[in-house]
């Protein structure tokens, strides 16, 4: 029997139960978990902070990779490796908290090689952000070399985010509320690393244009800021509500320095694209993962490190051993 972190809409929340097999979800593809991980929306989801989960009782955890020990479609066959992130697993289907779940094909990409299952859960959904984002500023044109923003920054889209620009040779400004961590972003690839105060007072419609790419992981007036102090024809891709859903801006960036404001979805996207950033994911160099922040937990101490995490005592990422 596979062991589950169970939610309840009752005292205690979070139990780590043996499930039979028989009471997981009737879905095609059956897989056993290496790995899942430990993102913002997990945290509400765990602690109940957030409206994430409806439905009790309930198995959350939005991503994981793992093996393929049984399948009921053609798309993928016993032993494949795949990669589970987005559908709305982890809300309102059962996730990846468990040693083994039941799943759509469709909910599937295959893992790509070189990337092992540990690399692959590093990355998860906010590795995958990063990149999508980084996908949406190369589609709008941004220019090589350019400096580019990055709000949230140690944060897992972020902190992946500035691993990923560094990569690629754009010279990366972080901003952070962590002013303990800048030699990590530092070490990460941030050439300057910015007090997040810097974006939290009132905005102003324009300031002196600094950046010509930004990747907001915040929202709200953190990035009504960010974009009255983008260049000419700046491009922000947004990704995250963490400092609220409001935009207290004005037309102003938009139609006196034509700055894109680039809405980045990571749940949702079509197979070929979700297929085409994990190559890109699976090709960046070892130093990366090995920069990373990491902190390895078992399902008992999900519940734990999710409360820390929505406190802002977290940064980098959380690594869920099912097995540990």
């Amino acid at each position: 029997m596979p062991r589950v972190l169970m939610l309840h809409d009752e005292s205690p929340r979070c139990r780590v139960v043996d499930l039979p097999l028989a009471d997981l979800p009737h879905r095609a593809i059956s897989v056993d978990i290496d790995y899942s991980d430990l993102n913002y929306k997990d945290a509400l989801a765990v602690t109940g902070k957030g409206k994430i989960v409806r439905d009790y009782p309930f198995v959350p955890g939005i991503d994981f990779v793992g093996t393929v020990r049984e399948s009921h479609h053609e798309q993928y066959a016993s032993g494949d490796r795949v990669i589970l992130t987005g559908w709305g697993v982890g809300e309102r289907y059962w996730g990846g908290y468990a040693e083994a779940m039941n799943v759509d094909p469709e909910w599937l990409v295959p893992c790509p090689s070189p990337l092992n299952s540990r690399k692959a859960m590093l990355l998860g959904t906010a590795g995958l952000t990063a990149m999508l984002c980084m996908m949406r500023l190369e589609e709008a044109g941004l220019p090589p070399g350019a400096a580019v923003l990055v709000t949230g920054a140690t944060g897992g889209v972020g902190s992946w985010a500035v691993s990923i620009l560094h990569h690629l040779d754009y010279e990366v400004h972080a901003v952070t509320g962590k002013p303990e961590q800048r030699e990590w972003l530092e070490s990460l690839g941030a050439r300057e690393v910015l007090d997040r105060s810097e974006f939290e007072g009132e905005p102003l419609p324009l300031e002196k244009g600094r950046w010509v790419g930004a990747i907001d992981t915040v929202g709200g007036r953190t990035l009504a800021n960010v974009l009255a102090r983008m260049t000419y024809h700046g491009r922000v891709a947004a990704v995250g509500l963490a400092g609220g859903t409001d935009l207290p801006t004005t037309v102003m960036p938009f139609i006196l320095r034509g700055v894109s404001l680039l809405g980045t979805d990571s749940v949702m996207i079509p197979f070929e694209r979700r297929r085409a950033a994990w190559q890109r994911l699976s090709a960046l160099p070892n130093g990366l993962f090995e920069r990373m922040a990491v902190d390895e937990i078992g399902l008992e101490q999900i519940e734990q490190r999710a409360e820390d995490m929505l406190a802002g005592k977290v940064h980098g990422r959380v690594l869920i051993n099912p097995k540990k």
